[in-house]
């Protein structure tokens, strides 16, 4: 019932999603996994404090058995050292010692910056009059951000971007070599980038987020060399690649619903909600995961010890069970919309989700008050990734 590489399926996944949610919500998918898709069950496996540490796997199913034969048994190498891969107290440790950067206060304190970094993309759009919206907006303004906030050296930002693009889909099934291939070879590259930019900040630091990593200390705890790699390899991904999805999937949803962009552009005070929906109706990351420790049950099935569950954050944000009738309605004014589990939960809910949002009301306030004639001018084109799903390509007019 679940195939992701149906045909299709990355342009719009929610069609299986919702067959999955009335036929069988806690579904074991023959190739060793297990999917849940209801809103409820979704939010409490989050919750729960089961395992994010695939050495807890105890399965050995076909899902298992590709991915390691697909990745010369390289996965262990790949994953383990980033907060994203840890339990507590690992988990609590390495977020410890980054989580001062992306405090509520922190964040605000990037405002001006933000906005002056999308005043000045905005400038080039409205000079080209047509634009892909991805490419000159949602991609370069949190790069932008991520990028200062580090404090890293002068890069080859569009090596960068290729890289990244390449390493993420690592985060999905990967069931042929050549991509594989490709992935572990991302990976080697960005790790040798990343102790590059680490031996340069070592030489060179100032007040900025790799120089605070490389000194923080907790309780006489510090980052190893490899801990050190993964956390920033972890913050440059993560700080960009998501929010690329956030706003130009918002953008392409405000365009597909003008009744929707017309209500935010006549009141600018709904732009943080908006940006709520925006996160509930697309999820930029469209499922997480999490390894039981123990048998559990959820939504009345038992899942045993030691399985991979994915949690589909895309799908419990679409649940008509929780979000009512109008769930696959986007609209800017829902008034719980901020419930969605976009940003994950527990333990492991997204440290930089403030920033995230900041980003996304900052470009959503800029470019609708100042572009009235902003309209999609072409064919959309998908990423075509199951996981960090979002627009490729979204040609627009401003004129």
């Amino acid at each position: 019932m679940f195939d992701p590489f149906a045909p299709g399926f990355t342009d719009d996944p929610y069609v299986q999603y919702a067959a999955l949610r009335e036929q069988e919500p806690v579904h074991e998918n023959p190739f060793g996994f297990w999917l849940l898709t209801r809103y409820e069950d979704a939010s409490w496996l989050l919750r729960s404090g089961h395992s994010v540490e695939e050495r807890h796997v105890v399965s050995e199913g076909l899902f298992e058995q590709i991915r390691q034969d697909t990745f010369d048994g390289e996965v262990a190498r790949m994953t383990g050292l980033s907060m994203l891969d840890r339990d507590p107290p690992d988990h609590t440790r390495l977020r410890r010692l980054v989580s001062k950067a992306f405090t509520p206060r922190a964040v605000q304190a990037l405002r001006p910056r933000i906005v002056e970094l999308t005043d000045g993309l905005l400038d080039d759009i409205e000079q080209a009059g047509q634009v892909d919206l991805v490419s000159t907006l949602a991609f370069p303004l949190p790069f932008a951000v991520i990028a200062e906030m580090l404090g890293t050296p002068p890069a080859d930002h569009e090596r960068l971007r290729k890289l990244t693009g390449i390493v993420v889909r690592s985060l999905e099934p990967v069931a042929d070599r050549e991509t594989a291939t490709a992935i572990m070879d991302a990976d080697r590259e960005l790790s040798e980038m990343a102790r590059e930019m680490i031996a340069w900040k070592r030489a060179n630091p100032a007040d900025d987020l790799l120089t605070a990593l490389i000194q923080a200390e907790d309780d006489g705890d510090v980052l190893d060399d490899d801990e050190l790699v993964a956390q920033t390899l972890l913050l440059y991904i993560a700080g960009h690649e998501t929010t690329v999805n956030l706003i130009s999937g918002g953008a392409l949803h405000l365009l597909r619903n003008p009744d929707q962009l017309e209500l935010l552009r006549e009141d600018p005070s709904l732009v943080e909600n908006a940006v709520e929906e925006m996160l509930r109706y697309d999820s930029p990351v469209q499922q997480s995961r999490r390894i039981t420790l123990e048998p559990t049950e959820v939504g009345g099935v038992e899942i045993p010890a030691g399985q991979f569950v994915l949690v589909s954050l895309a799908s419990a944000n679409r649940d008509e069970g929780f979000w009512g009738e109008d769930a696959d309605q986007f609209l800017v004014r829902r008034a719980n919309a901020r419930q969605h589990l976009s940003f994950g939960a527990g333990h492991h809910h997204c440290l930089g989700a403030s920033l995230a949002r900041l980003e996304a009301a900052v470009a959503f306030d800029r470019l609708v008050t100042r572009f009235p004639g902003l309209k999609l001018d072409g064919d959309v084109e998908w990423n075509g990734r199951i996981n960090l799903r979002g627009p490729g390509r979204l040609p627009v007019t401003v004129r």
